[in-house]
């Protein structure tokens, strides 16, 4: 599914990726981990295309994404790809099925398609009574998992979550680990996890230690 090569990226003289390669296979639940400046984030970017690399080849579900640009680069991010950050970044006045619905309307995708696999989504993730609930109405877990679904919504071959718990308490944190593996054997998602959390990490089919830009 992920097939990254030789990805260099510097920022200035400040060598951050170093050469590394990264291969992910179809459902696989992988997880990064490494101390702050090791380059998981900047990794991360680069495999979600929302960075290039200075070097490197990279190929998600068979497409090379570094030979997209512009438009075609975005509807390929918009499609295939899904994004959950720590902070999840819904927007503040539309209700939890709105922000779920807006990249399917980014897609060109029907209002009634939209909003039909938007509350399908949530019911799966639990929260079937918070359709209409705007983000503040909503606890730190119940706006992740709106996060989570509106990072499903366009059924994306990969899923990347960077520090997807690390705004939780430990027992909301536990579920939404959980949650992950049940999204993965339902959807057969594939998944890239940064992530601090030694427990996660163990849950992981495989967990990666980074170390000034390389893999150990």
């Amino acid at each position: 599914m992920i097939q990254a090569k030789g990805i260099e990226k510097s920022f200035g003289t400040l060598k951050v990726l170093k050469g590394l390669d990264f291969s992910v296979s179809k459902s696989e639940v992988v997880s990064i981990m490494g101390a702050s400046g090791a380059g998981k984030s900047t990794l991360l970017q680069i495999l979600g295309t929302l960075s290039t690399p200075d070097s490197g080849s990279l190929l998600i579900d068979g497409v090379d994404v570094l030979k997209l640009k512009g438009d075609k680069l975005a509807r390929f991010r918009n499609l295939r790809i899904g994004f959950v950050f720590q902070f999840h970044h819904l927007l503040p006045e539309f209700t939890a099925i709105e922000n779920v619905m807006i990249p399917a309307f980014i897609a060109g995708r029907s209002r009634k398609d939209a909003e039909q696999h938007a509350a399908q989504l949530l019911f799966d993730l639990g929260l079937s009574d918070r359709l209409t609930h705007k983000p503040s109405e909503l606890s730190g877990g119940e706006q992740q998992r709106v996060a989570i679904a509106r990072a499903l919504i366009n059924s994306p071959a990969v899923l990347f979550a960077d520090e997807p718990s690390g705004n939780l308490d430990s027992r909301t944190k536990e579920d939404l680990h959980n949650l992950f593996f049940e999204l993965r054997d339902k959807y057969g998602q594939t998944i890239v996890i940064v992530t601090h959390d030694p427990d996660l990490a163990k849950m992981c089919d495989r967990s990666m230690y980074m170390v000034d830009g390389q893999f150990v």
